[in-house]
């Protein structure tokens, strides 16, 4: 085996050794439960809706569920994904949730988006595995400039 293809081996060891088996079964679920939840309240708008419609949200989430399907086989490589997933839950949450329901002034569909974000913000720090974002993302010198 060469030098090189020793230390991919060994990297991906190391990698796998982070996190335990059990928490990349939980990272899977959650990952699935993307697929499944993007999928039966997201994909239906891209493919029926208005010829006029922004679809902005739609197309945005729609790229969210692709992305799950992948983070199924790399969990640990697709958990920029779940971080992704709850900076904007919370963003939604501070910046639009709170402040629509204690004024009073929500819109019709307020409580069902608010029940799936605030369980996604609630969720999400759960299933992260910090320690590994940490060592991964935090802690691991940056990529070179040039």
């Amino acid at each position: 085996m060469s030098s090189n293809a020793a230390s991919i081996s060994h990297s991906a060891a190391d990698t796998a050794g982070d996190v335990s088996l059990a928490r990349l079964y939980v990272l899977r679920a959650t990952y699935l439960l993307l697929v499944v939840g993007l999928g039966a309240t997201i994909v239906p708008l891209l493919f029926s809706h208005e010829p006029m419609a922004r679809g902005v949200i739609p197309s945005l989430l729609g790229a969210v569920w692709q992305f799950a399907f992948v983070g199924l086989r790399y969990p640990l490589q697709m958990l920029p994904l779940l971080v992704f997933e709850l900076a904007w839950k919370t963003i939604w949450l501070i910046a639009f949730g709170l402040p629509q329901w204690s004024s009073g002034h929500l819109p019709p569909i307020f409580a069902e988006d608010f029940k799936a974000i605030v369980a996604g913000v609630i969720l999400m720090p759960i299933v992260i595995p910090w320690g590994y974002v940490y060592r991964h993302y935090v802690k691991e010198p940056a990529n070179r400039w040039r």
